[in-house]
């Protein structure tokens, strides 16, 4: 890729539909503002459960078509958030979705969950190398609530980002980068308690209501060291999940999995900085991404030099 934008973004998920529900105000944000936006997708989410009666043939347990569909909902999400730049990890169909933790899918033959790491990394390697992003927002080690794709997602990232910055590490993959800043998806509990009480006094027709714990990345508010402000896309990130037909469904300002248990929908979003400079004085949270970040030097600037940050 050449004349690269002067902002560069990588988020890294594991199948379709977790980009919208946890960065989708933050992708439309930046995205608006010029930055190039990147998402990896792991898999295609071949394993969801499927909500709309009409298109539950779809399933693994029937047709098995749900991975082609869902490429399809991910390109109108990415349409409805001015995402120009999104790619399957190794291409389409390379990775299968694994399926929750425990069930016989995750040792079937291509499952993410069983592929060596470093077997999968190098294809994001490829990625980092080509777009060259100064930021990496990706889950936590638990993968934000242990989906064994969620988990490796995060595995696959962060070696993805080790090898990529790695002079030896495989040339014919590009000129080595530093990513300068990388980000682990949160929200604060107290976020989290205030969004559920709205849900539970507002009027909406879900069969019952989600807690607090099963939202993905939930944790004590000093822990969240970034919170992007995304209200001004909050129609662009509902659109997006509403793309996401199969998989999610939006009333409002809230939204139900499979399950139909409601969950707010937030568009204020929240980041841990785990490795890079921070962008805003000690016991601040940054409002940007990219703050602190050299986006002025295409290999990462003396802030990647930095290391990790204190946790």
């Amino acid at each position: 890729m050449t004349d690269l934008p002067a902002r560069r973004l990588l988020l890294v998920h594991a199948h379709p539909d977790d980009e919208s529900i946890n960065n989708g105000a933050t992708m439309a944000r930046y995205a608006a503002e010029g930055a190039l936006v990147t998402l990896v997708t792991c898999t295609l989410g071949e394993e969801g459960e499927v909500i709309p009666p009409a298109l539950r043939h779809l399933a693994a347990d029937e047709d098995d078509a749900l991975g082609p569909h869902r490429a399809g909902e991910l390109a109108a999400a990415m349409q409805e958030l001015g995402v120009l730049d999104h790619r399957l990890l190794g291409g389409a169909g390379r990775f299968r979705d694994s399926g929750m933790m425990g069930v016989p899918q995750n040792h079937r033959p291509g499952a993410f969950w069983t592929t060596p790491v470093d077997e999968a990394a190098p294809h994001l390697v490829e990625v980092i190398r080509g777009v060259r992003p100064h930021v990496l927002i990706t889950y936590d080690p638990h993968g934000g609530y242990g989906h064994p794709d969620h988990i490796q997602a995060h595995r696959v990232a962060m070696r993805a980002a080790e090898l990529a910055a790695d002079p030896a590490f495989r040339g014919d993959l590009g000129a080595p980068h530093r990513i300068a800043k990388i980000y682990w998806n949160r929200v604060p509990r107290s976020v989290a308690e205030e969004g559920f009480a709205r849900l539970r006094a507002a009027d909406v027709e879900f069969a019952g209501v989600a807690a607090v714990d099963d939202v993905p990345g939930v944790v004590d508010d000093s822990e969240v060291t970034a919170e992007i402000d995304g209200t001004r896309h909050a129609v662009a990130k509902a659109a997006a999940m509403r793309a996401h037909a199969t998989q999610i469904a939006v009333d409002g300002t809230f939204f139900a999995l499979s399950n139909d248990l409601g969950q707010p929908l937030f568009t204020t979003e929240y980041y841990q900085l785990v490795r890079g400079v921070p962008g805003a004085p000690a016991g601040e949270r940054e409002r940007d991404l990219f703050a602190g970040a050299d986006t002025g030097d295409a290999a990462g600037g003396p802030a990647a030099a930095a290391g990790e940050t204190g946790r």
